[in-house]
């Protein structure tokens, strides 16, 4: 009995909600992913934006579609880009480490183009697979409540 008390007690922590500290290097892959994302849709180049996601990945965009599995993504992002050209940017303002091999990134994503810039908010999460991390999820949301905001 007092084993499985014990290994209840250690569980506490993750069952409370406590996130994982980064891993050494790990705030700096997970950017870096972001940053070959943004790179791989201005390239249109579906090779290097399948090979950022997991199999299972997902992605919700601002218009309401919602791409489920890699099979969809890389396409459906391919001609997101196409439909919505100009040159984006994704900066990101926060990544936290929900385990050692789960992260969320997010910040300010801008598409500028054609003398206008739209401004939205995106959230990333990425998954470490056999040592390499890839996106598992894309969440879009445009603020309604003006610009997006950095956390404070």
């Amino acid at each position: 009995m007092l084993p499985g008390i014990i290994g209840v007690l250690l569980a506490l922590p993750v069952l409370a909600g406590q996130t994982s500290p980064a891993p050494s290097g790990d705030d700096a892959a997970v950017r870096d992913v972001v940053r070959r994302y943004v790179n791989a849709r201005e390239l249109s180049d579906p090779k290097a934006i399948e090979a950022l996601f997991t199999a299972d990945a997902d992605q919700h965009t601002t218009s309401g579609e919602w791409r489920r599995g890699r099979a969809q993504v890389v396409p459906g992002t391919i001609e997101s880009s196409t439909r919505n050209p100009g040159n984006r940017s994704i900066t990101i303002a926060a990544v936290r480490f929900i385990t050692p091999d789960v992260a969320i990134a997010d910040g300010p994503y801008e598409i500028a183009g054609g003398g206008t810039v739209r401004r939205m908010w995106t959230t990333l999460v990425l998954a470490r697979e056999a040592g390499v991390w890839r996106i598992a999820a894309i969440r879009n949301m445009v603020p309604t409540g003006g610009a997006a905001q950095r956390p404070q």
